[in-house]
Formats: structure tokens, sequence, C-alpha cells
């Protein structure tokens, strides 16, 4: 650690980065960039360290969720306020249902860079650099679009601290008033097809909240009530771009990256010599890493002693994605060996990326059954080896798209190419969502049941 720069990342191998053709252009950019405001501040990446702390004891739970990649075409307060929306609403359901606090992160305000699995990208004979995120290169499949433009960390910055600005202002002026959020899902609950399945749960949440205002407990006397902490992630993939916002904080003396909360490292960017750990190890933030089919046990013990070496409860969050017919085969012995060796972590479940697949027309889709036999399988692993499934991470929107099929909304492939509107990869709607965290509900109930006669015994 005392070796570690911002910059130490430059001299270790690294994969995922983009060859931009004038490197004088980008030097230009990214010292620009570190003349700019920070984005957060230490203190509030303190403050999530803190509660993700109370997740890592089994306290508390971690929704995380939000875009696949936010665009720059895309970028409307109606999307920013939507996907909001429908996370307050899926962290009523889950704090309800657990009866443990709800920590909301959001895929929001940076996550403009994705990995891809190839360099290149043909269409019709033609050979393209790959599409790596707005902040990169641009969507359309064409030439000039496909070259990596450093320009584009700016515009990305500029779009992140306006995303920020509104989320604030949603998440404690008042439009995150529980009461609301509560009157949300009774209007998602007698819209939905499966409705009468989680009318049982809503009317318990009501019942509840009007005891609360029953007892002079309402948003108009009790703060908490009025407001929420929310805060931003994103993937660490263009650690330029992550270089230039990393500043001395003040009050410690530490560096943070303050182009969020908190930062994750990916599955194909965890190599334990490469630049993205390197970066990751360096930062006071919490972080996070993607746990795949290829992680092995003494691989993960040594990425966790690289990332949190000081065994700090809520500095590290372990995402599994495997696919649903691979977490029996993978998961329960990386939960035996992290336990056996007493490392605080959080465990989060990624059903998503694992369960991704071609549709009839071509298109990339995720089938909601499948997202959901990951889900249960995970937490089914962690009731068997003793230990908490502390979170769930979602790509998702807002917005009525269909780019993943079934669910109560009965999406179906021939319907896919009527809303889809993924730059990247298909996300969860809001009703597909909302329909989750009900279903979610009811794997964590059991899950703190099961702690709470663990803890009597």
């Amino acid at each position: 650690m005392s070796e570690w720069r911002p910059d130490s990342w430059r001299n270790r191998p690294i994969v995922q980065v983009p060859d931009y053709p004038d490197g004088e252009v980008l030097k230009r950019v990214e010292e620009e960039l570190s003349s700019y405001p920070p984005l957060v501040f230490a203190g509030e990446a303190r403050h999530l360290k803190s509660q993700l702390a109370d997740v890592a004891e089994g306290k508390a739970f971690l929704l995380q969720g939000g875009d696949c990649a936010e665009s720059f075409a895309e970028f409307h307060p109606n999307n920013i306020r939507d996907t909001f929306r429908v996370l307050l609403q899926m962290a009523v359901v889950l704090t309800f249902a657990a009866s443990c606090p709800v920590v909301k992160v959001g895929r929001l305000a940076g996550q403009f860079a994705k990995p891809r699995s190839s360099n290149m990208e043909t269409k019709d004979g033609v050979e393209l650099p790959s599409y790596r995120g707005d902040i990169i290169n641009g969507p359309a499949f064409d030439a000039d679009s496909r070259i990596p433009d450093p320009n584009r960390m700016l515009r990305a910055y500029s779009q992140s601290a306006a995303t920020l600005n509104l989320l604030r202002a949603f998440a404690q002026g008042g439009y995150a008033n529980l009461m609301s959020v509560h009157r949300w899902n009774l209007d998602f609950v007698s819209k939905s097809a499966a409705g009468d399945k989680y009318k049982e749960l809503a009317d318990r949440i009501g019942e509840a909240l009007n005891f609360m205002e029953a007892c002079g407990i309402n948003p108009n006397d009790v703060r908490q009530l009025q407001g929420t902490d929310f805060y931003t992630s994103h993937e660490a993939l263009l650690l330029g771009y992550e270089q230039a916002l990393t500043r001395v904080d003040s009050t410690t003396g530490d560096w943070y990256d303050t182009s969020a909360h908190m930062l994750w490292v990916g599955d194909r960017t965890r190599q334990l010599d490469g630049a993205h750990l390197e970066f990751l190890s360096g930062i006071g933030n919490p972080i996070a890493a993607k746990v795949g089919p290829t992680t092995e046990v003494d691989g993960l013990l040594k990425l966790i002693d690289t990332l949190n070496p000081n065994n700090e409860a809520g500095r590290l969050t372990l995402i599994t994605r495997f696919g649903a017919d691979k977490v029996e085969e993978h998961l329960p012995k990386l939960l035996r060996a992290v336990k056996a060796e007493g490392k605080k972590v959080v465990w989060s479940c990624d059903p998503m990326h694992g369960n991704t697949k071609a549709s009839n027309g071509g298109l990339k889709t995720r089938p909601f059954d499948r997202v959901l036999k990951e889900v249960r399988q995970v937490f089914a692993c962690h009731r068997a080896e003793g230990t908490y499934a502390g979170g769930i991470h979602l790509e998702l929107t807002g917005q009525n798209v269909t780019e993943c099929i079934g669910g109560a909304v009965a999406i179906t492939e021939d319907s896919l190419s009527s809303r889809y509107n993924t730059h990247c990869d298909p996300r969860l709607n809001a009703s597909q969502s909302i329909e989750m965290a009900f279903l979610l509900a009811e794997a964590l109930k059991e899950e703190r049941e099961a702690l709470a006669k663990t803890a009597a015994a």
C-alpha cells in the first residue's frame, strides 16, 4: 500500500482498454478532468461502507440495480426518476419482508463503460471495433462512431453530475416519502396480472404504515420517512477516467475515487497482477468484485487479500454470477472457503449475466424464470453453508421495455422487438423488477428466520 499511487496501475498488465488514436488528446482530457470538482464525497463513501458492514454481519440487505450501460441518447430526467422509483419500490418490499434496513445502490451516474468478449464486431461481412460504452465510442455500426474519443469522458462526467444532482433531490426532497412509495406498490399490485399473489404482502405493509400513522409516526414528523440514503456505483473499467477523479480526502489523508460511492471490478478484469485490481486496492471506497464460473478457491482468497487486506467489514462485496445451471457446482466451495478463512465480505447475487441467451430473432434476452431460479439457488446454497446471502445485483430500468422474456407481464420472444431499447444487455422492466422484489421477499424472509434461529441456538 505504501507504493500505491493513483497512477500505479499504469505499470501493470491491462485488458479491456480502448485504443485511442491520439494520445495527446487523451492526456489533455484526463488532465482537464483531474481539475473538475468531485462527483461524490469521501464521507458519503465511508457512510456507505459502514452500512455495508451491517450487511456483512447479517443486519441489513444490499439492493444494487440500474442500467446495463447508461447512454447519452437516453439521458432524460424521467428515465432517472423512473429507475430511482423502481428501486425505492423494491426496497420497501424487501425491508418489510426482511425486517432489516435495505442499502440502496444504483448502477447510475457513471455506468458508461462495458467490457466486451471480443475487440471486434462483424455485421453483414463488415468488421468494426466493438462498442465499449458511450464514454468510449458510439453504438452506431459505422467506422466513425466506433473510433474511441477521449472527449466522451467529459460528457460522461457532465451527465453523471446532473444525474447525481437529481438523485440527491429525489432522495431528500420528498419524492422518497415512504407513504408515496407504498401507494406506488399498491398501484402495481392492482394492475399486475399476478397481483393477487402479492396482495397479501402489500396489505400487510399498508397495515403497518396505518398503525404507525395512528401512533403519530408519519412523514410530516419523522425525517427518516421523508427521504432515504441512496448511493451510486459503476464498474471501474476505464482507469484513466477513474484516476482523474481520484482525490486525497482532506479529513483522513486517504485516497478516494470520487466518480462514485462504490466501484467494482468485473469478471474479465480481475487478474491478480492486473491494472484494475491494483487501482482498486488503493482507494478508500467500498469496492466489489464479480465472481464467476472461472473463479477458483485459491484465486478468490488471494483476490480478497489484495482488495481487503485488513479484513474490514463493508470494504468488499463479492457479486456472484454463474448462471442458473452452474450455481450448485461452483458457489458452495467458495462459500465454505471464505467462511473457513474468516473473511468479512458481503455476498451478493447477480442473476442476470449468467442467464443471457439469443432469442429466435437474434436479440439477446434473459428469461425471467432463469433469473429467479439463480436467485433461489443462491439463497439455498447460503442456507446450506450457514452463510448470508446479503444482496441482489440487477440490471433494470424504470421504462416499459421488452428486453427480458417472461414474468407476470408475459413478454414473449415475438414481442421482444417492440420496445427493445438497450445498447448492450437486456434489462428487467419496471413491472418485472417489482415482481422480482415480491418473489425475493419470500426467500429473504426465510433466510432471516433461519439466521434468528441460529443466533438463538
